[in-house]
């Protein structure tokens, strides 16, 4: 029976460090589907559900997991060179100082760019913290422990940043204005039209956020004594990309990378299109028209472009407002989620029956969820998506605790990039863009609609294939390999 000891204040601190990287990447993940429509119709001006906005919307969710699949793929195997805790400093400081820039974008090319770079960050920041974490704590039932309920911070950033949106739609315009550089003048053609006080600028600024405690708390960050110990002795081996399809690990590598794709197929490819799925509900529809009304009233008297302006302002305010609330119960439920499996895990020996439990639910979940509770009114969706994100989220969690278990140190934070970042970012993320793309519409009415079942369509899909898979999924040893 494990007697593990005592966690001490560099031990807190590591937890502390590692639980806001794991918080903010969901943070920032999360951040897309409730910027992009008000920051879409500002620098392009398109209208959600038509061609041009779709087009970018997929852009916005692919382009950025591409860059973040293959450099993260990059990080993973500096991890494994360079070592854990330096690797996961830098790529804190990247994605928090990018999503900070990200708010001054005034085209949109401008803002993708920085999106990728705040992808890049956070697909390095899960394989160097998972990987690091797990060697910390080489007792198995504290690493399972550690490794569960750090990662469950992860959906305490997705709460985070729907209450940072909810607040920057709220006051934004009492804060203060963003005053954009002459350069950027220059760089956008000398057309630099942007609104100082858009809510969904201070909601990228606010990325920014990790990297304070991080300056403080780096010097008293110890590496791992794993990786360090065979950095000093010359016993550490080069990592390689290659090796993982040896014979020891090719079933291990293809079944990770695969079931990892579908578990973000279904937060992509579903969960994370509910803020443009919103509108179409009556409810929202009702509370869009009378904050539009009251908006117009209030304005009685001005010229009619200003009073258009403002009323359909408060319109959409008032249906991003809704979109951020949903988020909340969603990330509630994604919160649940992983704190279920951080208990689980240490209690349910088989990992192949502790993903199932997930899983199989999911079948009848994601379908109910999109094709009759998105389409029939707020509170069904509300409850539907509590579930859904639970099942869902509560994957990510599983993955960040197996796969450091299957791979030895000199391939570990290679290995789980190459199932994180290949399978989950760069194929996973793709279920954004094949959602959007099938639910394309010149009807702007039925835009939502449509989009709910498409998402239907493409969440069962990817939990039907997920559960298949997880038959096929290696049983690992409970000591790390070396």
């Amino acid at each position: 029976m494990s007697t593990a000891p005592k966690l001490t204040t560099t031990q807190w601190l590591i937890c502390f460090i590692a639980a806001l990287g794991f918080a903010f990447d969901i943070y920032e993940l999360l951040m897309l589907p409730l910027i992009v429509g008000p920051a879409l119709q500002e620098l392009i001006g398109a209208a959600p559900g038509t061609p041009l906005f779709n087009a970018w919307v997929g852009k916005l969710f692919y382009i950025p997991a591409i860059a973040g699949g293959i450099f993260g793929l990059l990080g993973g195997y500096l991890t494994d060179r360079l070592g854990r805790r330096r690797v996961l400093t830098w790529s804190i400081l990247l994605y928090a100082f990018s999503a900070f820039a990200a708010g001054y974008s005034t085209s949109v090319e401008m803002l993708l760019v920085f999106r990728c770079l705040v992808f890049v960050g956070v697909c390095v920041e899960f394989v160097a913290a998972v990987a690091w974490l797990a060697e910390l704590f080489p007792d198995p039932k504290q690493r399972e422990k550690v490794l569960g309920y750090t990662q469950a911070f992860s959906s305490i950033g997705g709460l985070l940043v729907a209450v940072a949106n909810g607040l920057c739609i709220k006051y934004s315009a009492s804060f203060p204005a963003i005053h954009f550089p002459d350069f950027l003048s220059s760089i956008s053609g000398g057309n630099v039209v942007a609104d100082e006080h858009a809510a969904w600028r201070y909601t990228l600024m606010s990325g920014l956020i990790p990297a304070i405690p991080l300056i403080i708390i780096r010097p008293f960050l110890p590496e791992s004594p794993a990786w360090a110990k065979k950095k000093a002795e010359g016993t550490l081996k080069r990592p390689s990309i290659g090796e993982l399809f040896t014979p020891e690990l090719r079933r291990t590598t293809l079944v990770t990378t695969a079931m990892f794709a579908m578990a973000y197929g279904a937060a992509f490819g579903a969960i994370q299109h509910i803020p443009r799925i919103i509108p179409g509900l009556a409810e929202v529809k009702a509370a869009s028209k009378t904050a539009s009304e009251a908006a117009a009233k209030a304005n009685e008297g001005k010229p009619a472009d200003v009073i258009k302006k403002a009323s359909i302002g408060a319109g959409k305010k008032a249906e991003q407002a809704i979109a951020a609330n949903t988020t909340k119960v969603q990330e509630v439920g994604g919160l649940v989620g992983r704190f279920l499996l951080a208990a689980l895990a240490v209690v349910i020996v088989s990992r192949q029956k502790l993903l199932r439990l997930f899983i199989a639910p999911g079948l009848l979940v994601m379908p109910i969820v999109f094709a009759y509770c998105a389409v029939t009114g707020l509170i069904p969706l509300q409850i539907g998506i509590f579930f859904a994100g639970l099942l869902t989220v509560g994957q990510f969690s599983f993955w960040g605790n197996y796969l450091p278990r299957v791979y030895p140190v000199h391939l570990r934070g290679t290995g789980e990039s190459f199932a994180a970042n290949i399978g989950g970012r760069l194929i996973g993320t793709s279920f954004a863009w094949v959602t959007t793309a099938l639910a394309t519409t010149s009807d702007v009415a039925m835009a939502p609609t449509k989009l709910a079942y498409t998402a239907a369509a493409v969440g069962l899909g990817v939990y039907v294939v997920g559960f298949a898979l997880s038959f096929f999924l290696p049983e690992p040893k409970e000591e790390l390999p070396e």
